[in-house]
């Protein structure tokens, strides 16, 4: 009997008793309803089973007592009170056990169903607790993924409100961490970080991909203690199967760059013997484009920002923006991130396109759209003044067009653009082929003339090269696309 509490719980035992008594055993509820039930053989039967439980159940909760019996032409009913709760603790009304065997009833089979009610009793205890504590753990991931998401999305404000339900506080700057764990192995890890870093850590599930763990750690400071081993480094070192890229000290406000950085970080981290790889320093496009690339994102977006649904169940200006950004930095995995269906996913990028005036099938167009949220999360302090250059976009041209190229021509913009494609100066065939080719794996290869594998170990060279995420979104396909455009309309002039 023990043993089974122990290996089996409720079924367990239900199932034993079952066997013992050569019939029926089972929890039923003070109203007579079956809440979990058992019988010697599949598919064996009592005769009104239902009924006759539902009578002693009624008996014995009316009379108070501690057992009961019901007899019938061939069967009798044995019903004894259980208690889930401790004395004073919750509903005094728990289930009742009852065991429905032939008659006559076996000797000594009252006086072991008195015997389990104890173990069985607590087998229902320790599941009602370990219930609740899913429920608990499931609310609080929930929340934290929550959390993450407004600041992805930039609702700092709404974050720090939410998260101050929840422990650690979000610590300002941070240093953001994607940790891509073995199969089933996130728990672990989870409790390896917070082990490492004292709880310091913001830790989340990552909701698009089931292996990997994101942290919103405090960035080091400047001069850190002697001996001291960065978390990110710890956890790199004590799990054996775990690979980890870290994005630079950022701005809470700037987590979503943090997440793309270490994202890719993470796409060289693959390669090393270390596993384990910091994001290198190289700025953000939003950073270069001066205060006319940001009149151009103003510009790009009025339509989306002063957006009004016409209906009260359509997603308003916010949610749209939310859309897009999980849409460009996660692809089709945006329905995970959001927790919406793909055909809602669907019919929002058409009503987005449809309101920029933007062909979203098309990378130049995912790149426009990309780069003007960007520039609007970036603080207008921070983008690079220059002077205003003379002349406009050529006539007929749209905005994520000609307005665009009249940025990407400027001579900090051209410079990023240098920076960024240095690593593959001379040879940059496939990468070309491949952002000509929308990102897509299957035309590339046709135009190169050679397999998708082929095209695929070619870019997997290309993420450890540029240090950065190619196949995998977030992709630098945006920034890549804006810099060989740059690029051609430089050479162009």
């Amino acid at each position: 009997m023990h043993r089974l509490a122990r290996t089996g719980g409720t079924a367990g035992l239900l199932r034993w008793l079952a066997g013992r008594a050569e019939g029926w055993a089972g929890l039923v509820g003070p109203d007579g309803t079956v809440l979990h039930a058992a019988a010697r053989t599949a598919g064996a039967m009592v005769p009104d089973v239902a009924g006759l439980v539902a009578e002693g159940a009624s008996a014995l909760t009316e009379r108070g007592v501690q057992a009961y019996a019901v007899d019938t032409g061939a069967y009798t009913a044995l019903l004894f009170p259980l208690s889930v709760f401790p004395p004073g603790v919750g509903d005094d009304t728990g289930p009742v056990l009852a065991v429905v065997t032939p008659r006559p009833v076996a000797t000594g089979l009252a006086t072991l169903l008195a015997d389990v009610v104890l173990p069985l009793s607590l087998c229902l205890q320790a599941e009602t607790l370990e219930r609740k504590r899913r429920r608990v753990d499931l609310a609080e991931s929930r929340g934290r993924e929550a959390v993450l998401h407004l600041l992805m999305t930039g609702q700092l404000s709404i974050a720090q409100q939410v998260a101050g339900a929840l422990r650690p506080r979000l610590p300002d700057p941070v240093r953001v961490c994607v940790v891509e764990c073995s199969g089933g192995g996130r728990d672990e890890v989870a409790r390896v970080c917070v082990d490492a870093d004292g709880g310091r850590s913001w830790i989340v599930r990552c909701p698009v991909y089931a292996r990997h763990l994101i942290l919103v750690m405090p960035a080091e400071a400047k001069e850190p203690e002697p001996g001291a081993v960065p978390t990110d480094e710890t956890v790199a070192a004590r799990v054996g199967d775990c690979v980890v890229g870290v994005s630079e000290p950022v701005p809470l406000a700037d987590t979503a760059t943090g997440y793309r950085q270490a994202f890719h970080a993470l796409a060289v981290a693959r390669e090393l013997p270390s596993r384990h790889a910091r994001f290198g320093v190289s700025p953000d496009p939003a950073l270069v484009v001066g205060p006319v690339g940001r009149r151009w994102a103003d510009e790009l977006l009025n339509p989306l920002l002063t957006h009004v649904p016409r209906r009260a169940q359509d997603p308003g200006s916010q949610e749209l923006l939310a859309t897009a950004a999980s849409w460009l930095a996660f692809s089709s995995h945006a329905t995970g991130h959001l927790k919406v269906h793909r055909n809602t996913l669907a019919a929002r990028l058409r009503l987005i396109g449809e309101l920029l005036g933007l062909d979203l099938n098309r990378l130049a167009d995912q790149a426009a759209l990309d780069l003007a949220l960007r520039v609007r999360s970036t603080p207008a302090p921070a983008c690079t003044p220059e002077p205003a250059q003379s002349g406009s976009p050529a006539s007929g041209t749209s905005k994520a067009a000609g307005g665009l190229d009249a940025i990407l021509v400027r001579p900090a913009v051209r410079d990023w653009a240098d920076r960024q494609l240095a690593p593959v100066l001379g040879a940059e065939e496939t990468l070309r082929t491949w952002v000509r080719c929308e990102g897509r794996l299957g035309p590339a290869a046709a135009e190169l003339g050679i397999s998708v594998p082929g095209v695929r170990k070619r870019l997997t060279r290309l993420e450890t090269v540029l240090q950065r995420s190619l196949l995998r979104p977030p992709s630098a396909r945006y920034d890549l696309w804006l810099a060989l455009r740059s690029r051609d309309l430089t050479a162009a002039a």
